[in-house]
């Protein structure tokens, strides 16, 4: 039996998911550079971004202080965008640019999510910055930010560490 041949079981896919946001595995080689064009759309995305007040401290204490709209809007948008693509991408087995099947499967729900969800809105709350825009306030000239930056890339590293251990 090959390797393309073997069919994942449950757990071996739920133990993927725990490890990668994607569970696709592309059997393509690029060159180095392939991935520049990322860094592209990752600096116009941050310039978006600025530009929108979206990584504003202010903006985002406004949304927890539940003082503004402006927030909630820009985020419930790109959950109805999110949701209506992957409703599309499944119900017309979309292919990459590449021809090759994307494939995304449903993840279920467990308690972990709940603690996750908890210490990632305090995290907020408190620095006013999520991931996204950590390193758009970073190239904004907030150096402070650095301390968050640290802080994300640390909490990383515990969760990986420890993951054996945590809820899921």
């Amino acid at each position: 039996m090959t390797t393309s041949d073997h069919i994942e079981t449950k757990e071996e896919v739920e133990l993927r998911h725990l490890d990668m946001v994607c569970t696709n595995e592309s059997e393509l080689v690029h060159p180095w550079w392939y991935n520049f064009k990322y860094t592209i759309v990752g600096i116009i995305f941050g310039i978006v971004f600025v530009k929108a007040e979206i990584i504003s401290w202010f903006r985002i204490q406004e949304m927890f202080q539940l003082s503004s709209f402006f927030m909630y809007g820009v985020i419930g948008t790109a959950v109805v965008v999110g949701a209506i693509s992957v409703s599309i991408i499944k119900k017309l087995k979309l292919k990459s640019i590449y021809g090759e099947q994307i494939h995304i499967d449903d993840k279920e729900f467990n308690k972990g999510q709940i603690y996750g969800a908890l210490i990632f809105g305090i995290g907020w709350a408190i620095t006013g910055a999520c991931p996204g825009p950590l390193f758009a306030q970073f190239g904004s000239g907030f150096s402070v930010i650095i301390i968050t930056i640290i802080s994300a890339i640390t909490g990383t590293w515990v969760y990986g560490k420890f993951r054996d251990n945590l809820p899921h």
